[in-house]
């Protein structure tokens, strides 16, 4: 990969990466006008990672499954290729993800359903669960 197409990859990643912890569509306060504490750029409070495992193997009522139905044990075993691993990827990510699918800015025929109803604590502690587990997740840069 050229150095310019790299750049530009680069460019593009950063200005994503800002532009959701900027927009991350959450209240800058809560009840009681005090300051929310927030341990990620979604805005959300500490994830918990033994009630995110809990929350990933709960089934679903929208759909009828749960996350590592899915996306198999510990989000690390797709059940179709076009889904993505979870485990080790980055809380953020993965919080700014389930953000989406639960606002209706990203869509997908059992995503969007599933993150209907989840909470941002809920959000917090899946996103918390799936990046403590170990990855698979592949570096590609430079792979062409």
């Amino acid at each position: 990969m050229s150095t310019a197409v790299y750049a530009q990859r680069l460019a593009i990643a950063l200005t994503t990466a800002l532009a959701l912890a900027a927009c991350s569509g959450q209240s800058d306060s809560t009840a009681g006008g005090h300051p929310a504490q927030a341990s990620s750029s979604a805005g959300l409070p500490d994830g918990r990672i033994a009630v995110g495992e809990q929350l990933a193997n709960a089934k679903g009522q929208a759909t009828g499954q749960s996350c590592v139905d899915c996306h198999g044990p510990e989000g690390n075993a797709p059940i179709d290729a076009s889904y993505p691993k979870l485990g080790g990827q980055y809380a953020d990510y993965l919080a700014h993800a389930l953000q989406s699918y639960r606002n209706g800015e990203r869509q997908h025929a059992l995503m969007t359903p599933q993150a209907t109803s989840l909470g941002d604590q809920d959000i917090a502690d899946l996103a918390a669960y799936f990046a403590s587990r170990p990855s698979q997740l592949r570096d590609l840069h430079g792979v062409q």
